[in-house]
């Protein structure tokens, strides 16, 4: 039997506020446990929550990126459970009526072992606001778990997808696009290792040409696209195995061990009428005006599909250079900036996609931390342009500047790099090599082009790589013909 996964994300992104979402205390990431548990957090009586306004306009933002339905009037509700790290034995929601309604996705899935890269819209059913728990510290005292209530009040956006995605690839493409949306307004500053962006998975799977769901397993709190692929390919085929043994599915809640590469069941899973939702008598509804849509719009940036789009008819790149380019918000920053500095697009994308992001992948940095400053880069373009340089040489002054070695044309006169573009010389050194090599002369007048290009060679090394390879090859077309 052939099978078919169902996968759809649930993703907690903890918005970048300064205070918490229902009170005054700081979210500063690394305190010293339980000091910025303030009475609010840990639900002394008589406290009552207050609504930031930032974290909703921070909702408004991720609806409006979306394309999605933003609600006039959400209603927070009570989420009841009981566990160590939840000091008001609820949780602060959004159930029935949440801020942000449908919404869209258009991701790009990469080619895979047997399949093209392909464009796919994952559907977003919902974006509601709530606040983050407590969180349990393990091995802090041998033997004991501690609770650490800092995070505990933190405004979170859980975002909830359609089961659209039927492939681990397809769930990280998604997870990925969704990281990089939220940094790009300027909702979350996406650390994973810190929790900022935590993605729970549901998996099922069902014989393929069917259309009733399989019973899922959620995949609780991974933080890393590689072990969201690998806990997909291990539940997947988990599920399948079981089936073909003539197992049953459980409905549960499931923990991924990157050390085993396995995923382990943790709890049965919860349904919505466990959690006994109802309104939170202490918080009005949430009223979103279309004056309040249009001033949070006015201060958004431009979105990525947008910048593409104007990349394409801007700068003359094509749709493959220009979604490179706006696959981050940094990275279209550092373009348009090489561009602004006076290098042409074409050849700044190509750079930027090859030698800048090869050395970024390689030492694991981010484009705002490359050494090689964008007013650098467009600096040592303008020099392969005018033709001080050849690309050749460009790629060891990228380097040096890589390595912090000075500016752009202190290198190329310390490292002898200029390109010698002086006609009456380059002809000498022509005529030097045609006299050393007649056999080849020979063979090029003899209809063998190859011996042409074995000229061009001889002549680039005589002058050290600095003759200018165009007027070496125009001069030499010249003198054999």
């Amino acid at each position: 039997m052939e099978w078919e996964v169902v996968i759809g994300l649930e993703t907690h992104t903890q918005l970048k506020t300064k205070t918490k979402i229902f009170s005054g205390a700081s979210t500063t990431y690394g305190a010293e446990p339980n000091t910025q548990a303030c009475e609010v957090s840990i639900a002394l009586p008589g406290v009552l929550p207050v609504l930031n306004k930032q974290a909703v306009e921070c909702a408004i933002q991720f609806g409006l990126a979306i394309d999605a339905d933003i609600a006039p009037r959400s209603v927070f509700a009570r989420k009841n459970y009981f566990y160590p790290d939840l000091p008001k034995g609820y949780q602060i929601s959004q159930y029935e009526l949440p801020v942000v309604g449908k919404g869209k996705l258009t991701i790009q899935v990469p080619p895979g072992k047997n399949t093209e890269a392909y464009e796919k819209t994952i559907h977003i059913t919902r974006a509601h606001l709530e606040e983050d728990a407590g969180k349990s510290v393990h091995g802090a005292v041998e033997g004991m778990s501690g609770i650490d209530l800092n995070r505990a009040g933190t405004p979170l956006l859980e975002i909830v997808t359609e089961p659209d995605m039927r492939s681990a690839a397809e769930a990280v493409a998604y997870a990925k696009k969704l990281h990089e949306l939220v940094q790009w307004i300027g909702i979350c500053d996406g650390n994973m290792q810190e929790g900022s962006f935590r993605c729970d998975v549901n998996v099922s799977v069902r014989p393929k040409g069917t259309e009733k769901l399989g019973t899922r397993r959620e995949i609780k709190n991974l933080n890393s696209f590689k072990f969201m692929q690998q806990a997909i390919e291990y539940e997947t085929q988990w599920q399948i195995d079981t089936l073909e043994d003539g197992g049953k599915i459980q409905q549960a809640t499931v923990l991924f061990n990157p050390d085993t590469g396995e995923t382990r069941a943790m709890r049965s899973k919860e349904e919505a009428n466990d959690y006994r939702y109802f309104p939170d008598p202490d918080l009005l509804p949430l009223i979103v005006t279309e004056e309040d849509k249009a001033r949070v719009k006015a201060t958004m940036p431009e979105l990525p599909e947008a910048m593409k789009a104007r990349f394409e008819a801007d700068y003359g790149l094509s749709t493959y250079d220009a979604a490179a380019l706006t696959a981050s918000r940094t990275m279209a920053d550092y373009f348009v900036s090489v561009v602004q500095a006076g290098a042409e697009a074409k050849p700044a994308a190509n750079w930027m996609m090859g030698a800048l992001s090869a050395k970024l992948n390689a030492e694991e940095k981010a484009t705002a931390d490359s050494p090689v400053s964008a007013l650098q880069l467009a600096q040592l373009l303008k020099r392969i342009q005018d033709n001080t340089i050849s690309n050749n040489a460009a790629k060891q002054v990228f380097e040096a500047l890589w390595l912090g070695e000075g500016e752009v044309d202190e290198i190329i006169a310390t490292k002898g790099l200029k390109q010698e573009s002086d006609s009456g010389a380059i002809e000498a050194i022509i005529d030097g090599v045609l006299a050393a090599n007649p056999a080849m002369v020979e063979e090029f007048k003899a209809g063998k082009e190859k011996a042409f290009n074995a000229l061009v060679g001889q002549a680039m090394k005589a002058s050290k790589g600095k003759a200018n390879p165009a007027q070496v090859n125009e001069i030499l077309k010249k003198k054999l013909t």
